[in-house]
C-alpha cells in the first residue's frame, strides 16, 4: 500500500523540535558541558578532546574526565546548573538516554546504551549483547563468551596501529586470536597491508594454512646452492618452540606446528 501524500504532516513538539536543532557531530542533545578541567563549555567529551588535543602547546593537551562534569547548560534556556536529566529551568528533558554516572546524554537511543558497573562507563548495542570479561576487563559480544583468548586487561592499552585508547574509544574493536585487541578497520588495514602477524606478540591471527602449503611448494621446488645446505635454529612466534631448520631464503619452517612465522635465533659460526 502506498503511503497517503495527502495526509497532513505530524505536529512538532517542542521536544521534537529539540532533538532535531540540538547537538554535534557525535551526539544528538540538549545540553553542553561545562568541563571541570578547563572550565570552558563544549558540546561533548569528544568536543573537548578534539580542540584539547590539537592546542599549540603539548604541555596543555589534555583530556576530560567524563565523571567529574558537575555543571551543564541547557541548550534551549541555556541556563547552566547541576547535572541532571531535565532542566531546571524550562524543563525540557536534555537526553533520552541519561548516566548520571558518566554524566552523559544521548537522544539516539536506537544505539542501545547501557551503563556497565564493571568497566564503569556507558557502552552502546544494548546490555543483553554483552557480558563483562573480568580477565580482559572489558564488555565482549555474548558470542565471545568463553570462546575468546584471555589476555589480562587486554582493553585497557592502545591499539597497536593507530594508538588510539580502546578501553573508551568509540570505534569498534577486534580480538585477534592471540587475545589481543585492536580496531578493526585498523584490523583490516593491516589485512590490506599483507601483515598476518599480531603488531604486540607476532603470533599469526589469520589462517595461513595455505600460504604454509605454497611455501612448502616452493621451498621443495627451489633447491639451495650446497654452500647454503645446513641448518638454523629458529624460535616459532606462534608455538613459541625452538627447532632446527634447514636454511631456506624462502622461509624456515617450525618443527613443531608447521608454521613458517618463525625467526632465525642461531645459524653456524661459519655461515654467519
Amino acid at each position: 500500500m502506498e503511503e497517503d501524500s495527502s495526509a497532513a504532516p505530524p505536529t512538532l513538539t517542542r521536544q521534537d523540535f529539540g532533538k532535531m536543532e540540538y547537538g554535534c557531530d557525535h551526539y544528538r542533545r540538549r545540553c553542553k558541558i561545562r568541563a571541570p578541567c578547563c572550565d570552558q563549555i563544549f558540546p561533548c567529551r569528544h568536543c573537548h578532546n578534539e580542540a584539547a588535543s590539537s592546542l599549540s602547546n603539548p604541555k596543555d593537551r589534555h583530556e576530560l574526565v567524563r565523571h567529574d562534569v558537575k555543571q551543564v547548560v541547557c541548550s534551549v534556556c541555556n541556563t547552566e546548573q547541576q547535572v541532571a536529566q531535565l532542566c531546571s529551568n524550562c524543563g525540557v528533558n536534555m537526553g533520552e538516554y541519561y548516566c548520571d554516572i558518566c554524566k552523559f546524554f544521548d537522544d539516539d537511543t536506537h544505539k542501545g546504551q547501557f551503563h556497565c558497573n564493571e568497566c564503569g562507563i556507558c557502552r552502546v548495542g544494548g546490555s543483553e549483547n554483552f557480558f563483562h570479561c573480568q580477565k580482559c576487563g572489558s564488555c565482549y559480544a555474548v558470542a565471545l563468551r568463553d570462546n575468546h583468548l584471555c589476555v589480562e586487561d587486554s582493553m585497557k592499552n592502545h591499539c597497536p596501529v593507530c594508538y588510539e585508547y580502546l578501553f573508551d574509544s568509540v570505534k569498534v574493536t577486534n580480538i585477534m586470536k592471540c587475545g589481543h585487541t585492536m580496531h578493526s578497520d585498523c584490523f583490516i588495514e593491516m589485512q590490506n597491508q599483507n601483515q598476518y602477524r599480531c603488531p604486540i606478540c607476532s603470533k599469526a591471527v589469520l589462517d595461513m594454512g595455505n600460504t604454509w602449503n605454497l611455501l612448502d611448494a616452493e621451498i621443495e621446488a627451489t633447491a639451495m646452492p650446497e654452500e647454503y645446505q645446513y641448518e638454523v635454529s629458529i624460535l616459532c612466534n606462534d608455538c613459541n618452540t625452538t627447532s632446527k631448520a634447514p636454511f631456506h631464503i624462502f622461509g624456515h619452517k617450525c618443527g613443531n606446528c608447521n608454521s613458517y612465522n618463525t625467526r632465525v635465533i642461531d645459524r653456524p659460526t661459519n655461515h654467519q
